[in-house]
């Protein structure tokens, strides 16, 4: 296993920039084909903007953080800090516990960005979609990248997960985010099954809906096991899931389809009036 570990690691960048590219691609022609709900806006302009934000985002951490988390699982590796280096296990168990670890830290995240005033106005940026399809998964503040990033790299200071665990982590944490923000359709039995063992995109829509305790619902991005256990789980939206408004009853204007709106979004107020028709039908508050 540390053969392997060593060549995946070696080939970080190259395995995480490749996965992305083709899970994206994958999950664009998906959408083309089987598509669960039509698009309410120009799908050009939110795209633009969605796929701007990832440049942005690489550039702002690249520049901001010397070394990201699988360097620091390295750190941590040789200088034996965190609780998965001072116990003995065999390798497959600590890479798992450090996987669900690190899974459960990031629900914890999301649940905070949520619940704190001031991380809710980066994080509402990505809820102020008012679509959604698997560019929504990248639909993020850089200011809300660099914060997660540092406390991932604290999580993996901790917790001392391997440097695979971390890289899988992350490869995977990307792959699901593309896969259950996308704007596909499952067959009712199959998305029954799955969202068992992985956040499907049935059960994350839920997230994205305009109802204020519908948002504050289902925040797993990958295991959907700790919405489950700790009450935050919602199988269906009140109105389905071709009857919901997605989004927030602010920022629906279509000059926040723009990147450098998104970026001001955060020191934006959200006081203006929203939609009538939406606020009337979305019961929020």
């Amino acid at each position: 296993m540390k053969e392997v570990s060593d060549v995946l690691v070696a080939n970080e960048a190259t395995l995480r920039g490749g996965c992305f590219v083709v899970i994206l691609a994958l999950m664009a022609w998906w959408e083309h084909r089987s598509s669960a709900r039509p698009s309410s806006v120009s799908k050009f302009r939110r795209w633009t903007a969605n796929l701007g934000l990832v440049v942005v985002n690489s550039v702002t951490l690249r520049l901001a953080m010397p070394v990201l988390a699988v360097g620091v699982a390295d750190v941590a590796d040789e200088r034996g800090w965190g609780v998965l280096n001072w116990i003995q296990t065999p390798d497959w168990v600590g890479f798992v516990l450090g996987f669900l670890l690190l899974d459960f830290a990031i629900y914890v995240q999301h649940v905070v960005m949520h619940k704190v005033p001031v991380l809710w106005r980066l994080h509402r940026m990505h809820h102020s979609d008012v679509d959604f399809d698997t560019t929504t998964g990248l639909r993020f503040h850089p200011l809300e990248i660099v914060l997660s990033m540092l406390f991932k790299l604290l999580v993996v200071v901790a917790l001392g997960p391997s440097m695979l665990a971390v890289l899988v982590f992350e490869i995977v944490l990307n792959g699901a985010a593309l896969f259950n923000h996308g704007n596909v359709r499952l067959p009712p039995a199959v998305d029954r099954w799955l969202r068992l063992v992985i956040v499907t995109p049935d059960m994350h829509r839920v997230h994205h809906s305009v109802i204020r305790r519908e948002t504050d619902s289902n925040f797993g991005f990958n295991l959907p096991w700790w919405d489950r256990l700790l009450g935050t789980y919602r199988d269906q939206p009140e109105r389905g899931h071709t009857g919901m408004t997605i989004g927030l009853s602010s920022f629906r204007d279509e000059r926040y389809l723009s990147i450098h709106w998104l970026l001001m979004q955060p020191f934006l107020n959200d006081e203006h009036p929203p939609d009538a028709s939406v606020e009337r039908s979305s019961d929020v508050g």
